[in-house]
């Protein structure tokens, strides 16, 4: 048969010339894609460093002190969610980065307050989606609505003792130096109602441990009715090495509990520097706390009430402390 000028060839066996694995690579991908706010060229970048330095600009504000991690070491910050909350927290001035709106949210009066009070604070408004927004909350129940807290920026222990004791005793500071120091509270709302009775009677601060104790949260926040801008909360690594070093400075640390060596009218260290110390409902004092205080202050009430509520043990023994020394 004619091959019409043609030479035929012959396939050979065995490993041609290929891509090199090329294509399976590009079959692969590149991973995951990038949240929106975390793409440069993505609205949501922009959004999302606008609310940051706007947040930053804010007067009275606590200066954030970085994200928080999260699980899976992904970086989260504090959220208040849902209308009611949202709309509370802004009434109470509590500080904020940015106010998340879903898009197309269907209005309510708890929507248009909280969009005017944010407009008028001078709090960035953000129109997101509802899928970014349950990403924010981890799935919380929102209603459209997503507060972000910039993280509390806690003062040093000793450094605020020092300072307040050298502007005491310069004269610009009218009352000897007054602290709360805490031990071992969890619960944040307690921690908002002692920042908001050391605001009310003159208190110089309140003193948090690093662990096992409760931290200046957005429900802390909310339940200081706004005192937590004027009362400066500080962070001891060791708060029985605070106590001490408190001690050295000329502080008198004088604890709270039902079985105490005076009673809190017999109380003759009201006029002194003081920081009182206050445990947990259910346990008190720690012992090494205990062992570190100057004295041990009981409140007298009735036998039938077993324990007093640590922020209103607080807020008694405060009220007491100022009335000694308006009376001095």
């Amino acid at each position: 048969m004619a091959n019409n000028g043609r030479r035929s060839v012959k396939m050979k066996k065995g490993p041609t010339v290929g891509t090199g694995g090329h294509g399976r690579k590009a079959l692969e991908g590149k991973g995951p894609t990038p949240k929106a706010e975390d793409r440069p060229y993505h609205k949501a970048h922009k959004n999302k460093q606008l609310a940051e330095r706007s947040a930053a600009k804010r007067p009275g504000a606590p200066r954030s002190a970085g994200a928080r991690s999260g699980p899976k070491g992904r970086a989260t910050e504090e959220v208040v969610t849902g209308r009611n909350s949202v709309v509370e927290a802004l009434r109470a001035g509590i500080p904020a980065k940015a106010l998340h709106v879903a898009i197309r949210i269907e209005m309510d009066d708890r929507v248009k307050e909280s969009l005017k009070l944010a407009a008028e604070r001078g709090i960035p408004l953000l129109e997101t989606g509802k899928p970014e927004l349950d990403r924010m909350t981890d799935d919380a129940i929102h209603q459209g609505l997503v507060l972000q807290i910039p993280p509390y920026e806690y003062q040093d222990a000793y450094e605020l003792a020092e300072q307040t004791l050298e502007s005491w005793k310069k004269g610009h500071v009218a009352n000897a130096p007054l602290f709360v120091a805490l031990d071992g509270i969890t619960d944040p709302r307690n921690l908002g109602a002692i920042i908001r009775s050391v605001s009310a009677f003159s208190g110089h601060g309140v003193i948090v441990p690093e662990r096992r104790s409760v931290g200046v949260t957005a429900s802390a926040w909310k339940t200081s009715a706004g005192a937590a801008v004027r009362v400066p909360v500080a962070r001891a690594a060791n708060l029985n090495n605070t106590l001490k070093a408190f001690k050295n400075m000329g502080i008198y640390v004088l604890g709270l509990d039902g079985d105490g060596d005076v009673s809190l009218p017999d109380l003759a260290l009201a006029t002194e520097p003081v920081c009182l110390v206050v445990g947990s409902e259910g346990k008190g004092l720690s012992r090494l706390v205990r062992e570190n205080c100057d004295q041990i202050v009981s409140i007298p009430i009735d036998s039938a009430m077993e324990s007093l509520n640590a922020s209103m043990a607080v807020g008694i023994s405060l009220y007491e402390i100022s009335r000694q020394r308006a009376a001095k």
